[in-house]
């Protein structure tokens, strides 16, 4: 067991009980008394209020609280990869959130945690270069969480371009590129596009009279259905949509 997360299970064994003994702490832990005493020890001079001494017993002071966000060092590397992820391949807005997010959870972590999430050595590709075209991730992504439809221009892959209006459902990172996934109202079908395709993306509702001609009402879930009776499935299980 890494030491971060044996002293996370010292302080869970302490909340526990009234009184623990270092050899109890040390059969639970599978660890010798020595360890445990330093680690004790590490764990008062960090902050926490516990009681006791070696050869008598430990006990925790009333009323003290773990910060609500404690995690294991496997949930941290997670947590740490998954932003790096984020922040390489996902819009710039989005970037900066989970750069802040990361700094919040830093710095509510006991201090051996911490450096355990700073010595975090997993990483993802590369940052992927973007055109010179703004990028349309973070509209998209925008317009799916407030559920606006959008339009914007669309180069097919033998370069021809279409005005499209859309439905957003969802975003696929696939491999190297973002995939829309979407309700076309051009095609009256659901289709996917690839985001370093689309241009000029812009919010609002389509024409009253053509929201009514969908029917039944678009939703993700419909979306991957229908992608399951096409029968295009990714390696993950997530559908693949026919090309837009």
């Amino acid at each position: 067991m890494r030491r971060a997360d044996r002293l996370f299970q010292i302080i869970q064994l302490l909340r526990a009980r009234r009184l623990t003994t270092a050899a109890d702490l040390a059969q639970e832990l599978e660890i010798s008394t020595r360890t445990v005493y330093r680690d004790v020890q590490d764990l008062i001079e960090s902050g926490v209020p516990i009681e006791g001494e070696a050869g008598v017993g430990y006990r925790l002071r009333k009323g003290f609280e773990l910060p609500a966000m404690t995690f294991t060092v496997d949930e941290l590397q997670a947590l740490v990869l998954g932003g790096r992820l984020v922040e390489a391949w996902a819009d710039p807005d989005l970037g900066v959130a989970v750069r802040a997010a990361m700094t919040k959870i830093e710095s509510v972590l006991p201090e051996p945690l911490q450096a355990s999430m700073l010595r975090t050595a997993l990483f993802g590709p590369p940052a992927r270069v973007t055109a010179q075209a703004p990028d349309p991730l973070g509209p998209l992504r925008r317009a799916i969480s407030h559920e606006r439809w959008v339009s914007f221009r669309y180069t097919d892959g033998e370069g021809r371009q279409t005005e499209r209006t859309v439905v957003p459902l969802g975003l696929y990172f696939w491999g190297k590129q973002w995939l829309l996934a979407g309700y076309c109202l051009l095609r009256n079908d659901y289709r996917s596009f690839r985001a370093d395709r689309v241009q000029g993306v812009s919010d609002g509702d389509p024409e009253p009279a053509r929201l009514a001609a969908v029917d039944p009402p678009v939703s993700l879930a419909s979306y991957i259905q229908a992608m399951e009776r096409a029968s295009c499935a990714l390696p993950s299980g997530v559908p693949l949509p026919p090309p837009a």
